[in-house]
């Protein structure tokens, strides 16, 4: 224990006498403004003392940088060694556009790559798809071929950068191609670095990217698993993504809680495929949000860690500490950016930053002010980039590790945030787990009803957001934002016509028809037979149509 008992019985006293003589007096003339709570319905209270965190013990709740429970840092020397991965997360138009964006990011000091790909790819559709007219490289950029992905990468050596796909639905076919255009440059699957995010258990909960149910979703999870075990020992393998539900309206507590159970889903599937955890439990990562309400939200990123080090260590007995790490990278808040008076979001985004550097990220990518209007400028990028260089290199909080450990109320935050999220775990293994929640909608329900109760908020002026129902300026402001040109459609789908012209027709449907095969049989691992597709330039598309032809497609249930 941090305090003896003797020494909690005098500041109880003494804090009862504060809130007596002193803080009485003082709201008789000057009440307080409200009464205070973070997002996830936690209230604050006026101080915090030893009193709120009087069963803390430092080892066993605490410890070190390093050392189980991880609460204070993955790594012993956390920045000291290594500072996070600044890696702004781009993509829009065609791959050419996206590769320059690439190669500006890298000149200005990006330390990694993030892809962004346009909702047509996210959802397994072709250029030329009817359902893709006037999405094609609106999001993201466009690729339903090799070739866009060779594109994409040209002179970007692979084996010296590492690479995240912000991919779900199809991510067996992205991860196929990076491999493939890695194997064109010289570099073995064993070589490439990166993370693809293969999370499809949030999409049916906050997103909606989906393409098939969730049991054949998941075996393509864990085919990454096994082939990424066997194969690329460097990549991770996942990123199980509380971001998307967080920015769909949960709060802290339930972004923490619903990516945990995602996760041990995703454990207990890949045990279940004969997979040994801890071979590759160590490459499973997580991305979580940023959100503005500071102190709640380092405490999240402290909570989130000693809470999956506890699960993994002692629900699933992982051995290797390398197993109980949960390793994150971090997203600033694109909901709480806000289209009015759109200078105030590089506050927003700096704050939200900071956080998540005081919380241990491994990684970060800056949201740019302009985004509440569209694809961010390259003069905004460069700026939310700076944002991170400044705070690592010119605020000093990189210096020591975990510096607000020890906080009365960052520890009280934390315990609660833990606590919170581990009874809605324990609710959902009741329920039969993430998949069987998912399926009844529980996951939905909740965060629809937590995005109700904060526009309440806001419209009644509860929670004041600047700019929004407060401090509104009269007029807009001129801001230079990103146009993606119509005509680039037309030009992808001419490339893409082009493309199935020349390649070698007997040999793309040779290839679909064992993927086809290689899917109507239960324990067999697509991605071998993914990659040898891509290869022969086969389409997103139909190697996603191939898989819709044994899985069917998805239809969600109706909440309400």
């Amino acid at each position: 224990m941090l305090f003896n008992g003797q020494t909690l019985e005098e500041i109880n006293k003494r804090k009862k006498k504060w809130e007596k003589e002193t803080v009485s007096k003082s709201l008789e003339k000057l009440p307080e403004r409200a009464e205070f709570s973070t997002r996830s319905g936690i209230l604050i209270s006026r101080i915090y003392t030893p009193l709120d965190i009087a069963k803390l013990d430092y080892l066993r709740d605490l410890g070190f940088p390093g050392e189980y429970p991880f609460i204070r840092g993955v790594y012993p020397t956390m920045y000291r060694a290594r500072l996070w991965t600044m890696r702004q997360y781009a993509g829009f138009g065609t791959a050419e556009q996206t590769n320059q964006r690439f190669k500006y990011l890298l000149q200005q000091g990006q330390r990694g790559l993030s892809v962004a790909f346009d909702f047509p790819t996210q959802v397994g559709y072709d250029c030329d798809h009817p359902m893709a007219h006037g999405e094609v490289g609106r999001a993201g950029v466009s690729v339903s071929t090799l070739r866009d992905m060779e594109i994409v990468f040209d002179g970007i050596p692979l084996k010296e950068i590492t690479t995240s796909m912000t991919i779900n639905a199809p991510a067996t076919v992205l991860l196929a191609m990076y491999i493939a255009v890695g194997q064109k440059q010289g570099a073995e699957p064993s070589q490439l670095g990166g993370t693809v995010q293969n999370d499809i258990l949030k999409e049916y909960a906050a997103r909606g990217m989906y393409i098939f149910p969730p049991k054949p979703s998941m075996r393509l999870v864990t085919d990454i698993f096994e082939y990424c075990s066997q194969y690329m020992p460097q990549w991770n393998t996942i990123s199980v993504s509380g971001y998307h539900i967080r920015e769909a309206g949960a709060t802290a507590v339930q972004e923490v809680a619903f990516t945990l159970a995602n996760a041990i889903a995703y454990v207990q599937a890949a045990i279940g495929r004969g997979l040994d955890l801890d071979r590759f439990a160590g490459r499973l990562s997580f991305f979580f949000a940023a959100h503005n309400n500071f102190f709640e939200e380092i405490a999240k990123f402290r909570a989130a860690r000693r809470l999956w080090a506890k699960i993994m260590r002692e629900r699933f007995k992982a051995k290797n500490p390398a197993s109980w790490m949960l390793r994150f990278h971090t997203q600033t808040s694109g909901v709480s950016l806000t289209a009015q008076q759109p200078y105030n979001n590089i506050v927003r985004v700096a704050l939200q930053a900071l956080a998540a550097v005081l919380g241990g990220t491994q990684s970060l990518h800056t949201n740019s002010f302009n985004e509440a209007y569209a694809l961010p400028s390259e003069q905004a990028v460069t700026v939310a980039l700076r944002t991170q260089q400044i705070i690592a290199y010119e605020s000093g909080v990189t210096e020591t590790i975990d510096p607000l450990a020890g906080s009365y109320y960052v520890e009280y935050l934390t315990n609660e945030i833990e606590e919170k999220a581990a009874k809605y775990i324990e609710q959902i293994d009741e329920m039969g787990g993430a998949v069987a929640a998912i399926e009844k909608g529980f996951m939905q329900k909740e965060i629809v009803e937590s995005a109700y109760r904060f526009q309440r908020e806001v419209e009644t002026k509860k929670r004041i957001v600047v700019g929004i129902n407060e401090f509104v300026a009269q007029g807009e402001t001129p801001i230079k934002i990103l146009q993606i040109d119509p005509e680039i459609e037309k030009k992808l789908v001419k490339r893409l016509k082009q493309i199935k012209q020349q390649r070698k027709q007997t040999k793309v449907k040779e290839t679909l028809d064992k993927l086809r095969l290689a899917a109507e049989k239960e324990n067999v691992n697509l991605m071998p037979f993914i990659i040898q597709a891509v290869k022969e330039y086969a389409t997103i598309g139909e190697i996603c149509d191939t898989l819709r032809e044994v899985f069917g497609e998805y239809k969600p249930p109706s909440i309400f």
